[in-house]
């Protein structure tokens, strides 16, 4: 059996796995919609936390950042568990006593405000476009690469998928859907990272592997280092970043993480307060089972790909082009990695054009040669570069696939609950019946998909990149108000509102300048680059620093204005001794 016909039948069958489940798991009311009608157990929904978390940045953009940056990008692993343990300690239980469907409902009744509902509203729907742009990306990457067409016929093809099972299932069907999306996406990880471990050191564990010595009998680490610098590239082990930005950096993936409202709204799904922590704990733990591969899968892979390119060490003749393996071949034809034979030898020559090598000028090379690699890619192409066997190629595709796909899931139906919910239901028809509220955020999430596939076209960065600005998006606007709702008895609306709209204006303003507006390339106001960013601190960073103006700003405006009334005082007391739970409210 061919490899794309072995590829149709397993990433076929998976989908026809989700899909039956969305149609099992219909949703027939607004509470299964919006909160799987408070009944999923803590461990499932931990998993369906985790598949809801491990996004294609996780599965598909991470390991390759990490490759091809090394230890700096070890930021994105530090931020986002860390973020985990605040949302287990600061917020879930809080928020599930507080017993409402969604974050701008919490902020709404919370700060007593239509005002703050619609402004949490807007908060979410930017921060949720913008996360799923990222997903869509990763889907049309796996899509283009496995069914053999291009990256934006697959960005279509993902679209349509998402929108048969996400707005069919709501909630309910979102979340076994995904309990089945985590168990794809971690054994399709997993499973050729065990083989390429075994290939390259012996050890059955990457991590261990990792540690341990390749065939040559060097460190695996050590060994990649030493490739690295005779190529002109920066070591892997080794810290060179900024020291301010990535402190930054990773507090705005942590407080991002805490903030996230596809994430947060999961722990709405649980029976009592107590699941809520619980769940959280599932989660990190299932979350880990991925993460702690991650690294080594990074390092073996770009140690797999300098290999593969100089077969007889770098002082050795490189690889001719016309003996290229079918991996480079197959994503060649993709467009996502290229190749140019700058100096018409007929070898691929792979270097840091920068701060070339010695060999390169004692060689008579033109330039790096190897002109795209995109880093989406890696993760994807990794069992195919270790010449791994066809289904556990097929494996992986499915896993890219589920972990895109789950996350993008998660995100629409948060998007879909702030406008039907939030807005409509909440603001600007109170009167709507449960059948209408239904079909508004059925069609919400639709005209969702079609914003966040048009957008992916021309994504603004890597998968995990345009995650990170998202995390920073969380970070300014949400993260803040949240916590100041559930911690501060007294904080009023106007304060609320105030440190809302600061801090996400603030960030978007600074995203946009170096990213273009509204992520439309060229129309950015800077260059993005390390000497136009404030401080050194680039755009996924800047998060923290509007945070800090979002707590800043709602309390100058408190002591300014009259605080909280007793009753919502009295009511944030209740909420922080998380036991029990106030029943869901529609309103």
């Amino acid at each position: 059996m061919d490899q794309f016909t072995l590829n149709l039948i397993v990433v076929g069958l998976s989908f026809a796995l989700y899909i039956g489940i969305a149609i099992w798991a219909r949703a027939g009311s607004t509470s299964e919609f919006y909160a799987a009608n408070r009944g999923v157990h803590p461990v499932l929904n931990g998993m369906a936390t985790a598949a809801d978390w491990m996004s294609a940045a996780s599965f598909i953009s991470m390991a390759g950042i990490i490759a091809f940056v090394g230890y700096d990008n070890s930021t994105y692993l530090m931020g986002w568990t860390g973020g985990y343990v605040l949302l287990a300690l600061l917020l879930a239980p809080y928020l599930r006593k507080f017993g409402r469907f969604t974050v701008p409902d919490f902020i709404g009744d919370r700060f007593y405000s239509q005002t703050a509902r619609i402004v949490a509203v807007i908060a979410l729907l930017v921060i949720s476009i913008t996360y799923v742009i990222g997903q869509m990306a990763g889907a049309g990457v796996a899509f283009s690469r496995f069914l053999e067409v291009s990256s934006s016929t697959g960005l279509w093809i993902a679209s349509a998928v998402v929108f048969c099972y996400a707005v069919l299932g709501g909630m309910k069907g979102i979340t076994y859907t995904q309990v089945a999306q985590y168990c794809v996406l971690i054994v399709a990880y997993t499973i050729p990272a065990i083989f390429i471990s075994l290939q390259l050191t012996g050890n059955f564990l990457p991590q261990i592997g990792l540690f341990s010595s390749d065939a040559s009998g060097t460190p695996l680490l050590t060994h990649l280092d030493g490739l690295l610098t005779e190529l002109g590239f920066r070591t892997y082990t080794e810290h060179h970043a900024n020291t301010l930005d990535m402190v930054l950096f990773t507090m705005a993936l942590m407080i991002g993480t805490a903030g996230l409202p596809h994430v947060i709204i999961r722990f709405f799904t649980v029976p009592k307060v107590s699941d809520a922590r619980a769940s959280a704990g599932w989660a990190l733990v299932f979350i880990a089972l991925l993460y702690t591969v991650a690294p080594a899968v990074g390092a073996m892979a770009r140690l797999n790909i300098i290999n593969t390119i100089y077969p007889n060490g770098v002082t050795g003749t490189p690889l001719a082009y016309a003996d290229q393996p079918q991996w480079m071949t197959n994503w060649e034809n993709t467009g996502l990695l290229a190749f140019e034979d700058k100096n018409g030898d007929g070898l691929i020559q792979y270097y840091n054009e920068a701060n070339a090598p010695a060999i390169a000028a004692e060689s008579g090379w033109a330039g790096n040669e190897m002109t795209t690699f995109n880093r989406d890619i890696l993760v994807l192409a990794n069992p195919e570069i270790a010449g791994l066997p066809g289904w556990v190629i097929a494996l992986i595709a499915a896993g890219g696939l589920a972990a895109a796909l789950s996350t993008a899931a998660g995100l629409l139906l948060a998007i879909s609950s702030a406008v039907s919910h939030d807005l409509i239901k909440s603001v600007l028809n109170p009167g709507i019946s449960e059948k209408g509220e239904m079909l508004a955020a059925r069609i919400s999430m639709a005209i969702a998909i079609l914003i966040a596939t048009i957008l992916g076209l021309n994504p603004p960065g890597f998968a995990a990149q345009v995650v990170a600005i998202a995390f920073g998006l969380a970070a300014a606007s949400l993260f803040p108000t949240i916590m100041m709702g559930i911690f501060s008895k007294t904080m009023n609306s106007t304060g609320a509102v105030a440190g809302m709209l600061t801090g996400l204006v603030v960030e978007m303003v600074y995203i946009f300048t170096y990213l273009g507006w509204f992520f439309i390339p060229g129309t950015n106001t800077l260059p993005n680059t390390a000497d136009n960013w404030l401080f050194g601190i680039q755009p996924a960073s800047f998060g923290v620093v509007a945070a800090i103006l979002n707590f800043l700003v709602a309390y100058v405006v408190l002591a300014m204005t009259k605080p909280a009334p007793a009753e919502i005082q009295e009511l944030v007391e209740s909420i922080r001794v998380p036991r029990g739970a106030g029943a869901a409210q529609s309103h």
